[in-house]
């Protein structure tokens, strides 16, 4: 485990180490510099240029209703990240999510409470379902659908496939009626045009997220279609899923492929690194690789080739980025688990270990590049299925 780059002085963080480097003199901001130690003394194996690689949901704007609040990172947020985009969504008991449908698939992450979620895909076959803490759920691109807070309300994650998608441009229900002229509604729904004199037509009756009463139990809030329930589930108990162990904490993974067969577009690993330990040197040799970091405090440092790399320090609520076949690892820095969620624009998930690729190298190939001796070879001649030590 590396140690702390940073030094004090008088309580005071400063870009010293081994005689190098000066106090700050100047204006500074002492928290933040507290919290990206790798950042104000980067480590010496960093070097030359790497864009930002980090954005905390704790600076983003967030956008308060009467049902809860909705907060966004974007490509607008953090330009390097143009395949995903995310959203950080709370609802009060109650709280609503209107009723819409988007161009880009959503993939949810539930971090706490539980809601209701119901959808329905171009048969009308309708879905609903009660999710709670570390289920996921995912809607195709185009199907709507709608989320409702339940007794305790809840929080969740919204992860969308394209970096540049806001939630505030949705196609919602009401915004829909309120562009729609009423002779045609009356036309569409065979009722008389004063049925829609309430509809919600200016931003002061906004129904982005509005509050409304708990719904009644899934038995009696279900309605049945005459085409019957979507083919595949749109939800998933991630945390029901038995973990890959391994010395240093453990990992879930969900994908089209293995456990999750609606996300056809949103794979993830939700990965917890004990303390002291960390997520082993590895790439991803398919896309780039989208975090969400859930507990703790961590470190990473990202390898782009030709001399480049660079180190960035996260908590809980920050969101990382790797660039698609960049060298990296997470290191627990903190005395508590680390919990991340590792998301990426794929329909399956997919690494390449470091230590596996030089374990299933022929040894002599592998000294003769490093200089390695037999015994460090014959060490790591076992490691060939680690994913956190």
């Amino acid at each position: 485990m590396a140690t702390t780059m940073t030094t004090e002085t008088s309580g005071m963080p400063e870009p010293i180490r081994n005689g190098e480097g000066a106090p700050i003199l100047g204006p500074r901001n002492v928290p933040l510099e507290r919290e990206n130690p790798d950042l104000l003394i980067s480590p010496w194996t960093d070097n030359g240029t790497i864009p930002n690689l980090k954005f905390s949901f704790a600076t983003a704007r967030n956008r308060v209703l009467s049902g809860g609040w909705a907060r966004e990172v974007t490509a607008r947020e953090l330009p390097i990240a143009t395949e995903l985009a995310a959203v950080n969504m709370r609802l009060k008991p109650g709280g609503i999510r209107e009723m819409h449908w988007h161009k880009e698939g959503e993939w949810s992450y539930m971090l706490a409470g539980r809601a209701r979620i119901t959808a329905i895909d171009a048969g009308g076959r309708n879905f609903i379902d009660d999710v709670g803490e570390g289920d996921l759920w995912y809607f195709p691109a185009g199907l709507p659908h709608s989320i409702q807070g339940l007794e305790e309300g809840c929080e969740f994650l919204l992860v969308f496939d394209d970096g540049h998608f806001s939630e505030n441009e949705t196609f919602l229900i009401t915004d829909f009626f309120k562009h729609t002229p009423r002779e045609v509604l009356a036309h569409n729904f065979g009722v008389p045009q004063a049925a829609f004199a309430e509809i919600p037509v200016d931003v002061a009756h906004d129904r982005y997220v509005f509050a409304g009463k708990v719904p009644p139990s899934i038995e009696r809030d279900a309605v049945e279609s005459p085409a019957g329930t979507v083919p595949q589930k749109f939800s998933h108990r991630l945390l029901a899923q038995e973990p890959v162990k391994a010395p240093g904490g453990q990992v879930r993974i969900a994908d089209s492929v293995t456990t999750f067969p609606a996300s056809k577009t949103v794979a993830c690993a939700r990965v917890e690194v004990e303390p002291g330990a960390m997520r082993e040197l590895h790439w991803h040799p398919n896309v780039d690789e989208w975090q969400y970091y859930i507990s703790g405090r961590g470190r990473m440092t990202v390898f782009a080739a030709s001399e480049h790399a660079r180190t960035f320090d996260y908590q809980a609520g920050d969101v990382g980025y790797v660039p698609f076949a960049m060298g990296h690892y997470v290191e627990n820095t903190g005395d508590e688990t680390l919990c991340f969620l590792e998301m990426f624009r794929s329909d399956h998930f997919a690494d390449v270990s470091l230590n596996q690729w030089m374990a299933l190298t022929p040894p002599e190939l592998v000294k003769a590049h490093l200089n390695l001796s037999d015994e460090t070879m014959a060490a790591l001649s076992k490691q060939k299925q680690i994913i956190v030590r």
